[in-house]
Order: C-alpha cells, then structure tokens, then sequence
C-alpha cells in the first residue's frame, strides 16, 4: 500500500471552552494510533489550515472555525478525504442539525426555529412550552450564553432579546425534557460506544448539567440508543460523534445534543484506537476505488 500521508488539524482553543487539554490530548492519542499503523501524520493548528498550509490528501480535524469549515468543504469538493467532514460538521451546528434530526425521525426534542428579534411569548403558550432551553442557531456554542435554560415564556423573550443585540440572528428553542441526562461517545463502523451519567460523575462544560440533576437510574435499552446514535451520525454525516441524550421516566430515549469530535475526556485511552481504525478503514476503502 502506498505510503499515507495525514494532515491532521487541532481545535482552536476558542473552540474547547473549558476542554482545551481534553481535546488535544484525544487528538493525540489518534495521531499516535495513526502513526502506528504506518501513517504520516503532520500537525497543524486552525489558523495554518486557513493560511492555506495544508496540501495532504487525507485531512483528519477537530475544526470548528467557520472559515475552517469553509475551506474543509472546498478541499472535499476537489477530492480530499476530511474526516470528519466539513459538511458534516456545520450539519451539527444548532438549526442545521434540529432540521436534519426531525426530518429524519431520530428521536428528538419539540422544537421552534425562530429569529432572535421575533416576538415569541404567544408562540411558546400555544405550543405548550414552559421550561425550555434557547440555543444559537448559527454555530457551535463557544460561551455559557449560547445555550440558556429558561423557566417561562417571559423569560424565554428576555434571552431571545439578549441573543439578538448579541448579534445572534437564529435561535432554537427545546422544550425541556424531564429525566435523566446520559452523556455518550461513539465511532462509526466499530463497536466503540461509551455513556455516562455526566452530573453524578461531575463531568460539565458549563454546568447545565445540574438542571435535570442527579440521575434516577431509570431503565433503558441500550441497543435501542446506539442505533439511534448510529443513526444520527450518518444522517449528520459525522464518523466521531458524541453528546447528550435524556431518558425519560418511560424509558423513551431523545438527542438533545450530537457533537461532531468530541473531548471523549472520560474514555480517551479506549476510544483512541477506535478512532483511529475508523479513520484507517475509510482511507483504505478511498485507496481503492
């Protein structure tokens, strides 16, 4: 086989709030996976990947820069091999992926789409929502701010209002689902898949964990959420994928977050080879066609 050459793209630290370390240390361990297995990895930051540095054919990234994202989905359009994909990860920015995961039946919470200068107060008593949480709509959430419990309609209005002169121009509203909040990684196309309860084990990116709070144990079937998963990153277009899901006091399982790469900071050493076979599997099925 010939020799694989990897250009593989770290995150920008604007990108990892509070998990700058976790998702360098997971990209590390890939690399070093990759390695082993006889690649050449050569590493670069965002800001050389938007200098226009890299020339591989193989691109492996954690980006989450908007012109990085860009410039991804131009060099898979010339030929390049990105994973994960450029489109896929702007699919798992807040309106994209609402839209993509309700149109394709993956369980998902109600949900309205609206511009942050709209009056919303009326929309949300109609539709019955009370406690929900307001999303950007945009982007990937790089503060606190961008994703806001609120606990009534008025609230929700304030928040909107708050978005907006932040220069936010779209929001999604969830409806706050109640029960337990599991938090899970996965890899396409390997048996890798990992959940945790994240508040019981003090795992938190910006402490809105603590709003379902200590889980109940509630009964669930596991196979039923790694399909749902599965699903969910092929219709996103994401082969390393995480996020968050609640379990209902029924049973019922929904995605309430899918993220394209994550930290992966409570099962790395495991999930690395993972990834890495992953990865490998994809550029040798390129290789031959």
């Amino acid at each position: 086989m010939a020799e694989i050459i990897i250009a593989g793209i770290m995150r920008a630290g604007a990108y990892s709030p509070n998990h700058i370390g976790n998702d360098a240390a997971i990209f590390n361990v890939v690399a070093e996976q990759l390695r082993k297995r006889g690649c050449i990895v050569n590493v670069y930051s965002e800001e050389e990947l938007i200098a226009g540095k890299v020339t591989e054919p193989v691109v492996v990234n954690m980006c989450r820069e908007q012109r990085s994202i860009a410039i991804l989905q131009e060099m898979e359009d010339k030929g390049v091999l990105v994973i994960n994909s450029g489109y896929g990860i702007e699919n798992c920015t807040r309106e994209r992926m609402t839209r993509i995961l309700i149109a394709s039946d993956i369980p998902y919470p109600e949900s309205l789409i609206v511009n942050t200068n709209e009056v919303i107060r009326d929309k949300l008593v109609e539709a019955g929502f009370n406690q929900a949480w307001i999303k950007r709509g945009d982007f990937h959430a790089m503060h606190k701010e961008d994703v806001s419990y609120v606990r009534h309609p008025e609230e929700a209005q304030e928040v909107l209002q708050e978005y907006f002169l932040r220069g936010i121009k779209r929001a999604v509203i969830n409806r706050h689902l109640v029960g337990d909040l599991i938090k899970f990684y996965g890899v396409q196309g390997t048996p890798f898949f990992f959940w945790f309860y994240p508040f019981d084990e003090g795992h938190s990116k910006y402490g809105h964990e603590a709003i379902n709070g200590k889980s109940r144990g509630i009964p669930f079937d596991l196979e039923k959420m790694k399909d749902i998963c599965q699903r969910a990153s092929e219709v996103l277009d994401v082969k390393i994928y995480g996020g968050d899901c609640i379990v209902s006091p029924e049973g019922d399982i929904r995605i309430i977050d899918f993220n394209d790469w994550p930290s992966f900071a409570p099962c790395r050493n495991e999930a690395g080879p993972h990834i890495a076979k992953c990865i490998y599997s994809v550029i040798k099925e390129r290789l031959k066609k």
